[in-house]
């Protein structure tokens, strides 16, 4: 039996109570996964009873397994019993003097629940839809960007190195004039004006000349990840070997053919597809768009409690994804934050106020559906394991052995719910123009 008590901002304390014959039970669990190891003289190693094991070792010396082993299974059944939508790991609080064979006794669970949610307005927002429009100069920026991807490097015969080219060269760099770990390289190629080394460094190489040598002189910048050299004034002893300069291929249509895409020989056939790419990205975006406002204003009429230890276990599963990702780049979380520019004390606000805001979604949409009455058909939950199997280049039995039906048919579900909510936005259509007026008229 366990008694509940409601302690506000969603969670709960469970008082459960081992009667001796539970605690039996667990005193013959530790004892039976112990047994085959357990020695004392005079007996067969494996053939020692439980009763002999007490009189010699102590019963006590099993209470650690049995308390962990029915402590489980008292807290799985309580939370059966009223039950309790657990969203956290339980915080487990008792007094082991207390415990005692033969006797039973108390503990408590106080746990993190899944919150009520008391949904407010969430139809019929009115919502500015941009116009997919992709104007000249858009395009223009966009063919300009597809040839710089296919320029070319060359060799530069004459004058200097300029901004935009690329240097091949020999540096070693020098601390108070001893050389440094990890300060020297040959035949290093770097983009002059890429920002790809020490601040200073790229600026001081303009104008040099193929064979030329020099020394520069930099500051190392105070949040350096090498915290050795952070804050350090070096000198780069370098060597220019060549220069490159980029050349970008005009837009014709032998650049065109060059490209061997399906289909398209002309600049005119060229523009056509980069247009209409254009515009599908764009309506994706809108899409985009459109969800999260729909669920950002259902979300934010909505009323609910969410327990800190909900918001924590969130963001610790944020923070592992990160990790992942970082990892994935062979880098670790603080290489990973300096390169985004972020501190860690405001990466993990903005992690917190991340989870909180996920959680908040999700409790809205789930809330939507249980009352719009949303529900996962047989043929819809089908449909979704054979997407992630082609998705994944997977079989579909592949995939049911690593996802349940259950959490197909809630991310189903989930689908739908969105769908209806953008469904019942009422939309308006509008040009960046005419967005722009209305900031102009706002600031007036």
């Amino acid at each position: 039996m366990a008694k509940i008590e409601n302690l506000g901002k969603s969670r709960v304390k469970l008082e459960i109570e081992v009667s001796p014959e539970k605690f039996e039970e667990g005193l013959d669990y530790a004892f039976e996964r112990i047994k085959d190891d357990v020695e004392i003289k005079g007996f067969r190693k494996g053939k020692v009873t439980r009763k002999i094991y007490e009189q010699h070792k102590g019963v006590e010396n099993l209470y650690e397994e049995a308390l962990q082993h029915v402590i489980q299974q008292t807290y799985i059944d309580a939370v059966n019993e009223h039950d309790v939508a657990v969203v956290s790991q339980p915080k487990i609080d008792f007094d082991v003097n207390k415990v005692e064979k033969g006797k039973p006794f108390t503990y408590t669970a106080t746990v993190a629940v899944r919150p009520d949610v008391e949904l407010g307005e969430y139809k019929g927002f009115t919502y500015e839809k941009p116009k997919v429009e992709v104007g000249e100069e858009e395009l223009k920026k966009e063919l300009d960007r597809l040839r710089e991807q296919n320029a070319e490097l060359v060799v530069k015969e004459e004058g200097g190195l300029e901004e935009g080219d690329t240097a091949v060269f020999d540096f070693e760099g020098f601390i108070d004039g001893e050389a440094f770990e990890g300060g020297k390289a040959e035949n290093h190629e770097l983009e002059i004006g890429s920002g790809g080394f020490i601040p200073g460094f790229e600026e001081k190489m303009v104008g040099m000349k193929t064979g030329e040598e020099k020394d520069i002189e930099v500051t190392f910048p105070e949040d350096y990840q090498a915290e050795h050299l952070a804050g350090k004034e070096a000198v780069f002893k370098v060597k220019l070997h060549e220069i490159k300069q980029k050349v970008v291929p005009e837009l014709n249509d032998d650049f065109v053919k060059d490209l061997d895409r399906d289909g398209i020989d002309s600049v005119d056939a060229l523009k056509e597809d980069t247009k209409k790419s254009m515009e599908e990205q764009k309506e994706e975006a809108n899409k985009n768009k459109a969800i999260d406002f729909a669920v950002s204003e259902a979300s934010k009429n909505a009323e609910m409690e969410i327990a800190d230890e909900m918001i924590e276990e969130e963001k610790n599963r944020m923070m592992d994804n990160t990790k992942r990702q970082a990892q994935q780049y062979g880098i670790d979380l603080d290489t990973y934050l300096q390169l985004t520019g972020m501190d860690k004390e405001a990466f993990e606000k903005k992690l917190t106020e991340d989870a909180e805001k996920s959680i908040r979604y999700n409790l809205t949409i789930n809330a939507i559906a249980t009352k719009e009455g949303i529900e996962a058909s047989e043929e819809e939950v089908e449909k979704k394991i054979k997407d992630l199997a082609e998705q994944h280049n997977m079989d579909v039995e592949q995939v049911r052995s690593q996802v349940s039906d259950s959490a197909v048919e809630q991310e189903v579900i989930m689908r739908k719910t969105i769908d209806f909510l953008v469904d019942n936005l009422e939309m308006e259509e509008v040009s960046q123009e005419e967005k722009q007026e209305d900031k102009e008229e706002e600031t007036k």
